[in-house]
């Protein structure tokens, strides 16, 4: 047999590197060779051109009233927009991708200049053929290397919706400062004409439609920029591209800054608290979050079959969402035993209490998908000042910004 050879030795230590580059050495992946860059490129133009195509058609049927296709068993074309009035949707996509293409290059030249590789934006298009959609379902960018910085975090999470948001106050700002005239509307809804200026008391009798709710922000500043006599019903801001642009950007600005999980406003707390702190404290508010979402779903007024025919698959969706809270499947299912009784408990207490169902279907992406917890960096030391205070002016932006019930 032939004997052991002795052990390699040590690779000698290469002088001028410094301890991140050591962790870089350390945590290197081989992966697959890249695609020509050409096609990579090719590829982020193109969902880009897609994506400006389908908000700007979203955008044209908000503005109009009217459907791009024919609603039914088949998708076809109506012709019920013109070449004009689909031009006129670049009114809402062009502030809006604006919006939401500076967010992603935050993201995106904050973490080169940290040196860390990441991909472009890859733009997501959403048309279904029917009313009422966005026409995005936003973009991403994919980091191909471990951020081993705790400042890195918060560095690259703070410059997406920073960067965002300085660019959706001035749509807004624009969009109360060039409000149109009352006929604007009239030309729309020709039958609101009758009814003249006061047209809202008489068509929203019942209360239908859907509405973006206002956040602070949002009321600051149609205070400060708005003239009164201009400004629109809730119900009629769809037709308003630019204001609708805006405040959708003030919604997806707050949406990222949520301080949970991996969100870009956990990678914000995280930097601020560090590691364990802030794992705590992202339970808390996600626990916290689904609660709110549920709150009114049931009572004990609620007739039989809502019980009957939803009660256990909502207990099952909250044990689901509470799986990664607590390290145990018998614990995550008393966790969400006791949200259950705490949502019956608040109702009864304070009756006509109600949250937002829509919220949990983010708790779902939130508990399954993206986590709630923050994994460590190698490198934990605390932010500089200036970046604390950064820091937390982001968190009262999103305090600004978010609203607990957003459509209504």
């Amino acid at each position: 047999m032939p004997s052991t050879p002795p052990p390699l030795p040590f690779p000698p230590d290469t002088p001028g590197l410094n301890e991140e580059e050591d962790f870089r050495q350390l945590f290197t992946r081989y992966e697959r060779p890249e695609p020509p860059r050409w096609r990579r490129y090719a590829l982020h133009l193109l969902l880009f051109f897609i994506t400006l195509i389908t908000t700007t058609l979203a955008g044209a049927e908000w503005i109009t009233g009217k459907a791009f296709f024919l609603q039914g068993d088949t998708l076809k074309l109506t012709g019920w927009l013109t070449k004009s009035e689909i031009l006129a949707g670049l009114w809402f996509s062009v502030p809006f991708l604006g919006v939401l293409t500076v967010h992603e290059f935050g993201h995106y030249f904050t973490a080169r200049h940290n040196r860390v590789r990441t991909t472009l934006p890859y733009y997501i298009p959403f048309f279904t053929g029917f009313f009422n959609t966005i026409g995005t379902f936003g973009a991403v960018i994919r980091i191909k290397d471990r951020i081993f910085s705790r400042r890195h975090f918060f560095d690259i999470g703070l410059a997406g919706p920073l960067a965002g948001f300085l660019v959706a106050v001035p749509v807004l700002i624009y969009g109360f400062t060039h409000l149109p005239p009352l006929e604007y509307i009239f030309q729309i809804h020709p039958e609101y004409r009758a009814y003249g200026a006061d047209y809202a008391r008489y068509v929203y009798q019942q209360g239908n439609g859907l509405t973006l709710a206002k956040p602070l922000l949002y009321q600051g500043l149609e205070y400060l920029f708005a003239d009164p006599t201009r400004l629109p019903h809730p119900n009629e801001l769809m037709h308003y591209p630019v204001l609708l642009a805006g405040a959708l950007s003030l919604f997806f600005t707050a949406l990222n800054l949520l301080p949970i999980g991996q969100l870009d406003g956990g990678h914000i707390l995280y930097g601020l608290l560090g590691f364990q702190r802030f794992n705590r404290l992202s339970a808390v508010l996600f626990i916290g979050f689904i609660f709110y979402a549920g709150l009114g779903l049931f009572s004990l007024q609620s007739p039989v079959d809502t019980w009957l025919y939803w009660g256990l698959p909502y207990f099952l969706y909250l044990t689901l969402v509470f799986r990664r809270v607590l390290p145990t499947p018998w614990r995550s299912v008393k966790l969400a035993l006791g949200v259950f009784v705490a949502q019956l408990a608040a109702v009864l207490a304070f009756p006509g209490l109600e949250g937002n169902p829509g919220w949990l279907v983010f708790g779902l992406l939130l508990g399954r998908v993206m986590g709630i917890y923050h994994p460590p960096a190698p490198d934990e030391r605390p932010l500089s000042r200036g970046r604390k205070v950064l820091g937390w002016l982001m968190l009262v932006i999103f305090v600004l910004c978010f609203t607990p019930s957003p459509f209504k």
